[in-house]
Order: C-alpha cells, then sequence, then structure tokens
C-alpha cells in the first residue's frame, strides 16, 4: 500500500498510474472461511460464511448484474448488501427459508474461484477469494491486514473483461516492461478519476495488481504493483526499476529504510477487478531473459513489440516509451 509515489524515469511513471489497493467486482467481507452461494428464483444470492472471529453471516444479495460502460453521469453497477441476511429487506429471518435453485456451472473458468453456479434465468453467480492487500514493492506482509484474502461476489450473463498483456524492454534493453488493455465488451475499461496516490475514485475505475515470481525480492509469488488502465484508451504499462521505499512513499516494514530492486520475476500474474459486479480476470506469463543487442531474435522481438504497442495506443500519449 503505497503513500505517494517516486518518480525514478518520467515517462513510465506517468504511463503507469500507482495505486493503493482498492477492490473490484463486489467485495463482501475479508478473511472469512466455510464459504457458501446460494441463489433463489427472484435472482437474490445468499452468501453465507464464518467470519474472523469464528461468528455465522449471511449476507443477501441483489440488484445488479453485468457492467456498464463508463459514464460520468450514471452510476456503474452495483449490488444491494443485506447484512443480515434479509432481515433489513423483509425484517424477518429471511436466511433461514431461503430456497436454492442455483445449478451446476457450466461458464468460463474463473480465477481465484472458489465456488459458481449457473441461476434458472441462466445468468452467473460467483465467488472469487484472493490477496488484495498484499503490500507493493516484493515486501512480506507484516500485519494479518495485508495478509488477508478478500471475497468478492459476481453476477453476469456476459462475456468476461478481457485483459491482455504484453513484454519488451525499454531504454534501450535496460529495464523489463509490459504494457496492454483492459476491456469490456470491446470498449475500453476505465475511470473518470484517481486519487493522489491512484485509487480510483468512481465506480468505473479498476486497479489492476501485477505480482512476479521468483524475483529479487526472493522465491515465489510477491506484489510489485497496482496501477489504473488508462481513460479513455484503457492502456497501461509497467517498468521494473528499482524504488526507494523507505523515502519513496511506499509502505513498507518498520524500520525500513533503502532501495528496492528491479522486481521483474521467471513469472507474471496481474489480476484486474471486473467491471460493474462482472467477475474478477487474471493474466499470466513467463517473464522475458535480460535483452541483449547482439541477439538477432531479441532485437527482432523487441522491434515487433514496439509495433504491438503502437497498435494498441489509440491515442494514448503516457505509453510511447520504446
Amino acid at each position: 500500500m503505497r503513500i505517494r509515489v517516486l518518480v525514478l524515469l518520467p515517462v513510465l511513471a506517468l504511463a503507469a498510474s500507482f495505486a493503493a489497493p482498492a477492490s473490484a467486482s463486489q467485495l463482501v467481507n475479508r478473511g472469512v472461511t466455510n464459504i457458501k452461494l446460494a441463489v433463489d428464483s427472484k435472482g437474490e444470492a445468499l452468501v453465507s460464511y464464518r467470519t474472523v472471529r469464528g461468528q455465522a453471516q449471511h449476507v443477501l444479495a441483489w440488484g445488479a448484474v453485468n457492467a456498464r460502460q463508463p459514464n460520468r453521469t450514471v452510476k456503474q453497477a452495483r449490488f444491494k448488501l443485506d447484512y443480515s441476511g434479509g432481515w433489513g429487506k423483509y425484517h424477518k429471518l429471511y436466511w433461514k427459508t431461503f430456497r436454492n435453485s442455483c445449478g451446476a456451472y457450466d461458464g468460463p473458468a474463473l480465477a481465484w474461484m472458489i465456488t459458481a453456479c449457473k441461476a434458472r434465468d441462466g445468468s452467473y453467480w460467483a465467488l472469487q477469494k484472493w490477496q488484495v492487500h498484499l503490500p507493493d514493492l516484493g515486501f512480506t506482509p507484516w500485519t494479518a491486514g495485508l495478509r488477508q484474502w478478500e471475497l468478492h461476489l459476481s453476477h453476469w450473463t456476459t462475456d468476461l473483461a478481457k485483459l491482455e498483456v504484453w513484454q519488451d524492454w525499454i531504454y534501450h534493453g535496460r529495464f523489463h516492461h509490459m504494457f496492454g488493455r483492459y476491456t469490456y465488451l470491446g470498449k475500453p475499461v476505465y475511470g473518470f478519476g484517481t486519487t493522489h496516490f491512484g485509487a480510483p475514485t468512481d465506480g468505473y475505475g479498476r486497479l489492476l495488481y501485477l505480482d512476479t515470481h521468483n524475483s529479487a525480492y526472493g522465491t515465489g509469488w510477491r506484489r510489485e504493483n497496482s496501477f489504473v488502465a488508462h481513460n479513455p484508451t484503457g492502456v497501461f504499462c509497467y517498468g521494473f526499476f528499482k524504488h526507494n521505499a523507505g523515502a519513496g512513499g511506499y509502505a513498507h516494514p518498520p524500520g525500513f529504510a533503502g532501495m528496492r530492486p528491479q522486481g521483474n520475476g521467471d513469472m507474471y500474474r496481474m489480476t484486474a477487478g471486473g467491471p460493474g459486479v462482472t467477475p474478477d480476470v487474471m493474466w499470466s506469463g513467463n517473464g522475458l531473459h535480460n535483452f541483449s543487442a547482439s541477439n538477432s531474435a531479441d532485437v527482432a522481438f523487441e522491434t515487433a513489440m514496439n509495433s504491438q504497442l503502437d497498435s494498441i495506443l489509440n491515442g494514448d500519449k503516457l505509453c510511447r516509451q520504446h
């Protein structure tokens, strides 16, 4: 979680709008166990689980499906949630008589899926659970809050959002780099503003969380950073640079001071919050080796990726570094 941004190389610092963690699809709770999902014939879902304190809780959800395209005057799709299990909506112990009519799930594969089902009307409901609040720059979480897993609920009838990612090198091959675009039904996913720290300020903006594997941070998966896709193109880009975590405003373990290394790894995964109440989506892929100007294959690959970047920019002025 970041406090402010350290700018090392201006072009890429502008290109990737770094941010503190935020949730998408729709957050139900954190750190829960024994998770169950039921859906009735009225288009309501009942999410049941045990809280971090071991208490049973039932959450009634209704009133949203899919996602709207970005619109400054219309709010994004969002569930109504009743954490009393229906007492707030119906003034009775509704969860005790809730009738599940949701069938077996036959929809697309989902990242981080806990459970999913197909409702009688043909729509899909799903619960996903993943670690949203991992600290940036590869730090091992030092508080329980940073380690918590968030539970997200989604409801949809359309295709999922599409997260496209490519990799290459920048600044004459000195740094590893990735770029891409985030779209829903063929149109860009973006919001209309962010905080000073880069977190979306409206219901349309979505954060993209980048994890790196077996990097200079250590073995296994570590959170590298998070950022938003650009308005209005849905394009994003990110360079793997060194960061001064102690002076640069990134949250860090107590007493830490100094530089964090370049976080490129042998594999990457990027998880994006689904627009509206659609599922969160994930891309994963192997990392690149270090660039060699004497390797003709590297030179040809870099040329091809520069052309790929240029082909998706659609006027984006923040991701033009080759």
